[in-house]
């Protein structure tokens, strides 16, 4: 046997016999996942062990360093732990924006002692995170953001505001961007900071989606006190730390576009339609669509993993997250919009135990927001036709 066909059997073994029932299958809603922090919620007492087990091994963060906490995996490894878990429907153990956005951004920006003391927390889902960007009057415009920083010695005081903080209300700390040059152009005066939620001046106040649910706040600061020591790479050019986290987060939006949620379509619309007497479901043209989502999903996987080798290799352009969250969210969208056409009559419940609490109808409008979240579609398209198709003009 070659070493990684010895690493997929050990993995197989060790995950037959470590994730539990309870954490096996599709996750039916966000209130299924688990996001840790100081306020764990667990859906059952077995996600928490799930969890537990695989944090010990680093597994949540496969591919980063041991000395973090992560799993110290090869890319190659990586994968064959993806698709071992995804053979037995394993659920992730940790839905994080830890690990999917500010630990890499840590790992190339940080410094030893900031790594040390925030990596192996992440990993552990001990430490939960919320983004602190967006702003009233700085959104696809991030660069114009006017929270200030000011300068107190070794402290700033931070006051100002964002919006769209998606789980500042459960958040344990915020990795936020501040104006601590007020004088500089635009681009440059920003540095990238972070600090408790609980910190004295800090409040949040959920929002209303057109779903009657919502994961975003208002995140407001009043004379927050942040230390010196939190500053992530270097004072007034936090701009550098920001673009590199987007490509994550957009890298993390898109990815939506490859991991359905609950009953496969084909189920959902068999299971509302019926079937034909070749035993087939019985819409052609819904039967059409599903199969070309389903092709297109396929597509997008593997674009995915192609770019996961590339940025390993150290070879990705850094434009193409912007295609993969553009992609990504349109095959989301889609996604839902089948799980509407597929569910019938049945998909417009909005309240009741049966349909919980009308997911699929909460879930299809809540998606019209990954076309915004994350840099708009049409920031996106710009981005792609400018840096990766070099169009004139663009």
């Amino acid at each position: 046997m070659t070493d990684l066909e010895t690493f997929r059997a050990e993995t197989r073994t060790w995950l037959e016999a470590n994730c539990p029932a309870e954490c096996r299958g599709p996750v039916k809603s966000d209130e299924d996942r688990v996001w840790g922090g100081r306020n764990a919620v667990y859906p059952t007492p077995a996600h928490k062990t799930w969890l537990e087990r695989m944090g010990a091994r680093g597994w949540t963060a496969p591919e980063w360093p041991t000395e973090y906490g992560g799993g110290g995996l090869s890319r190659e490894q990586a994968k064959v732990l993806a698709s071992e878990m995804r053979r037995i429907d394993a659920q992730a153990p940790l839905a994080s924006f830890g690990v999917w956005m500010l630990g890499p951004a840590l790992l190339q920006f940080g410094t030893e002692e900031q790594k040390q003391r925030f990596l192996p927390e992440i990993v552990r889902g001990e430490i939960r995170w919320c983004q602190g960007y967006s702003e009233p009057g700085a959104g696809s415009d991030l660069a114009s953001i006017q929270t200030r920083a000011e300068d107190r010695g070794d402290h700033w005081i931070v006051n100002g505001q964002k919006v769209w903080t998606s789980y500042a209300d459960k958040a344990d700390w915020i990795f936020c961007l501040v104006r601590t040059d007020p004088e500089a152009p635009k681009h440059l005066g920003i540095s990238f900071v972070l600090f408790d939620m609980a910190t004295k001046g800090v409040s949040t106040r959920p929002i209303t989606l057109i779903s009657g649910k919502s994961p975003f706040c208002e995140t407001f600061f009043d004379d927050v006190r942040v230390e010196k020591e939190n500053l992530v790479g270097t004072l007034n050019r936090g701009w550098d730390v920001a673009k590199a986290l987007l490509a994550h987060e957009r890298t993390m939006i898109g990815a939506m576009g490859e991991v359905g949620g609950g009953r496969p379509l084909g189920q959902v619309a068999t299971d509302s339609l019926g079937l034909d007497d070749d035993g087939r479901l019985d819409e052609p043209m819904l039967r059409g669509r599903i199969a070309e989502l389903e092709v297109d999903a396929a597509a997008f996987r593997l674009a995915m993993e192609r770019t996961g080798d590339l940025h390993k290799a150290g070879q990705a352009h850094p434009a193409i997250a912007s295609m993969l969250k553009y992609y990504g969210s349109e095959l989301n969208k889609r996604r839902h919009e089948l799980l509407m056409a597929a569910g019938g009559s049945d998909a417009l419940e909005w309240e009741g135990e049966r349909s919980r609490d009308g997911a699929t109808a909460r879930d299809w409008l809540r998606t019209k927001a990954n076309s915004i979240e994350g840099g708009t579609s049409e920031v996106q398209l710009n981005i792609i036709a400018k840096h990766l198709l070099q169009l004139p003009g663009a």
